[in-house]
């Protein structure tokens, strides 16, 4: 896979209005690189991990995003990672700068790993990446998840995938 390249995503497939339908297809056990890739960079407040302003935060950026006109048209990537149990960082993969957001550049190289059920099952995953990495004889630096479907789409898709993104040293 290029440099900054994701799988191919059918934008289009939203049954919602709101998140496309997920194929886990092509992202389980890859390895991707990013060089000086966008992104806007924004943070949550959450309580023990559970984010409690998640909606507000996401719908701005996502609007500043739009209008900006800086989604990329074949895929979509959100990295969440929580440096505490009271924030967390959220990472949108952009195409070019976003007016009023803060955008920043990710560079390194990643493994993923794709999971499906509750996001309660995340402190299993972190540990599942963690013997992955660790059978890979790879050294995890940083854990990112990308959550592919907000709460409202899960239930309505049924199914709940999330990628982790280990970074590797």
């Amino acid at each position: 896979m290029d440099t900054n390249q994701l799988p191919k995503m059918n934008m289009n497939a939203s049954e919602t209005g709101c998140c496309p339908s997920f194929n886990p297809e092509g992202w389980d056990n890859r390895a991707i690189t990013f060089e000086n890739k966008l992104f806007v960079k924004t943070k949550t407040r959450s309580i023990f991990h559970i984010p409690i302003n998640m909606g507000s935060v996401f719908k701005r950026t996502m609007k500043n995003i739009e209008d900006a006109k800086a989604s990329p048209s074949d895929s979509y990537l959100i990295l969440s990672y929580d440096p505490s149990a009271w924030t967390s960082e959220h990472f949108i993969a952009i195409d070019k700068e976003v007016p009023n957001e803060s955008t920043t550049t990710l560079t390194g190289k990643y493994q993923t790993k794709v999971f499906e059920g509750p996001y309660r099952d995340a402190r299993k995953w972190v540990s599942q990446m963690a013997e992955h990495m660790k059978s890979s004889d790879k050294e995890m630096k940083k854990l990112y998840f990308f959550y592919t479907t907000c709460p409202k789409c899960l239930k309505y898709y049924g199914k709940n995938y999330v990628v982790a993104f280990a970074e590797v040293k």
